[in-house]
């Protein structure tokens, strides 16, 4: 394509799609008692899963400068034109490491032509966002159409989501000891979303039958046309519960297209496993961006 799309691993974009539309995927870091690996290159989501289930804590760092520096001159030096649809800077420095890479790359380059996007997003919301504009590319859209939609599928793109457990939030700072304690005799699941490109606690529920449902009934209040776009669902590795919300969204809005995906392991180490969320626009796709 005329136009080449660069993601990182936080966007948990399916591999056929990337390998259909010639997408890169640079990874963010994985880190297990001081062992650096790399997300879905040298470890696959499914062990990270299996290995927290164990008691495995896992830490995860950004994209390093190098990284970028070495994938963006790559193309520079062969005048492409690139977009780097990034994963949310409220989540992660990596957006604005990419912008440090950037710019010392265009000293050297001066023409060299990179969009560089926060799309605020996380996980296949961000993944969505890149399938979106390679459609759009493979269509013949030009950059400047390309970089519009994407700001507008960025502002539009909903994240309904929920962890199996709240351990693995209170690993990683996002609820109090208590919480989770309390959350785990009870079982209650929280319900939580996307704001401004940070996890923001929504709801609490009991009970997996009423947490299905509510996600649905969320669905409905929030999206718009929904039967003419593409639903996203990942899952950390609970294929079973997200086969079954796709059934349910099926019947209930007849969506054109639904998308599932494991979540991989740099936003894996963060939910853990049992993780389930999905992706969809709160607005009408323009007719201009219509693929």
């Amino acid at each position: 394509m005329n136009i080449k799309i660069i993601v990182d691993s936080g966007a948990d974009l399916p591999l056929e799609i990337a390998q259909k539309y010639n997408i890169d995927i640079l990874p963010l870091s994985v880190n297990l008692e001081g062992k650096e690996y790399l997300d879905g290159v040298s470890i696959l989501s499914k062990d990270l899963y299996e290995n927290m289930r164990k008691g495995s804590v896992y830490k995860t760092a950004q994209i390093p400068f190098q990284t970028f520096k070495e994938s963006f001159i790559k193309y520079a030096r062969l005048g492409q034109q690139c977009i780097y649809i990034a994963f949310s800077s409220g989540l992660s420095g990596t957006y604005h490491t990419a912008i440090m890479a950037k710019n010392e790359i265009l000293e050297e380059y001066p023409d060299f032509d990179l969009d560089i996007i926060d799309t605020k997003a996380a996980s296949f919301g961000c993944g969505l966002i890149a399938y979106y504009a390679a459609q759009m590319i493979e269509k013949g859209k030009n950059k400047e159409e390309v970089v519009e939609a994407i700001h507008f599928y960025a502002n539009h793109m909903q994240h309904i989501f929920t962890v199996d457990s709240l351990e693995y939030l209170f690993r990683g700072g996002r609820v109090s000891r208590t919480s989770a304690i309390v959350g785990g005799l009870l079982n209650i699941k929280p319900i939580l979303h996307v704001e401004d490109g940070k996890l923001v606690p929504l709801e609490k529920m009991r009970g997996r039958k009423k947490l299905l449902s509510r996600m649905l009934d969320l669905m409905e209040e929030r999206g718009v046309d929904l039967s003419n776009q593409i639903i996203g669902i990942s899952h950390g590795d609970n294929l079973e519960m997200a086969e079954s919300f796709k059934k349910e969204i099926q019947k209930r809005f007849h969506c054109k297209e639904i998308i599932i995906t494991m979540i991989g392991a740099a936003i894996g180490a963060h939910a853990g496993p049992g993780t389930i969320a999905l992706f969809f626009l709160d607005e009408k796709i323009p007719k201009n961006y219509k693929h």
